[in-house]
């Protein structure tokens, strides 16, 4: 049995249906279903099991891990960058996280949970080394936080835990995201539903529209995900992204392309997110590729394909 927290969230779902395509479906999921419409990334996907999260803790605290789990993919949390509740925050994304890792740990099974590349900050460094670790709000000090947990208590530990630090995610399944949705999807909206895609002007020494981020399709992300759960076991925190930064002009172009019209048009930068956004990334790769993931990942222009292809259906 393997289970998934966050399962029924944008890349939980995709990592089960990549599961599945492994033939894969004795899987529990965990999640919270409050948010409309959120159960339909599941209704297609196979599963064993569905357990309320809040209960689902309760069961590990009290009795930890049933005997038939044979793996923990730990995705759940709060991803909102703009919460500013830390102890919501720190409930959600830091506490829960250390009573999984510390269950799993106990019955040496596989642990692999989504860090982010919010650790990062502005300064654009991702080698995954304490030195670039700069987060700009309470959601990236929370994945901090525990990534720093986990290294501190890993002595004794035989098994599998591996922390991904996903950096900007997009692909089918994010409807339900709104705010937090990817730049792709949501410039895919901008221009099926009014032909103008809106980027910030220049900013931090970028053109307008010029600011670049490392942008990876979920497929690769749950592939990514999906590899460590087999394998030698591995203990490392490694980033998830092309290795490549593509600019915001990059995406909207891209898209323009694939639907056969629009246009950019070029807004003010906020001034609230002056000094606190991240304007540069790009996914430093080494770690990954020394851990025994060698596979490609999509280029942009791939990944958009795919996308447009879904979000128009």
């Amino acid at each position: 049995m393997i289970v998934v927290t966050g399962g029924a969230g944008f890349i939980g779902s995709n990592v089960i249906r990549a599961l599945n395509a492994d033939g894969v479906d004795d899987i529990v999921v965990v999640d919270e279903l409050s948010q409309h419409g959120k159960f339909a990334l599941l209704v297609p996907l196979r599963i064993a099991d569905f357990r309320d999260k809040d209960e689902f803790l309760d069961a590990v605290q009290c009795g930890g891990l049933d005997p038939s789990v044979e793996a923990v993919i730990h995705l759940g949390a709060c991803t909102d960058t703009t919460e500013h509740d830390g102890r919501f925050m720190m409930a959600n994304n830091y506490a829960y996280s250390k009573a999984l890792f510390h269950r799993a740990t106990e019955r040496g099974v596989p642990f692999v949970y989504a860090s982010s590349a919010a650790v990062y900050g502005v300064h654009g460094r991702s080698a995954v080394d304490p030195a670039n670790e700069a987060p700009l709000n309470v959601y990236g000090y929370s994945k901090l936080l525990f990534d720093r947990y986990v290294r501190r208590n890993l002595d004794g530990v035989a098994s599998t835990v591996v922390g991904l630090r996903y950096f900007n995610v997009y692909g089918p399944g994010e409807d339900f995201k709104g705010k937090m949705a990817s730049m792709p999807f949501q410039l895919h909206g901008q221009l099926r539903d009014g032909g103008v895609a809106r980027l910030f002007e220049g900013t931090d020494g970028y053109e307008h529209g010029g600011q670049r981020r490392d942008f990876v399709h979920v497929d690769d992300v749950a592939a990514v995900t999906r590899s460590f759960m087999d394998g030698p076991a591995r203990q490392t925190i490694v980033n998830v992204g092309t290795g490549r930064s593509r600019s915001f002009n990059a995406i909207a172009r891209g898209l323009i392309d694939q639907l056969g019209r629009g246009e950019i048009e070029y807004i003010p930068f906020p001034a609230s997110l002056v000094g606190r956004y991240q304007s540069f990334t790009e996914a430093d790769l080494s770690g990954l590729r020394e851990a025994g993931y060698d596979a490609p990942f999509l280029s942009l222009e791939e990944g958009l394909s795919r996308c447009v292809e879904a979000w128009q259906s």
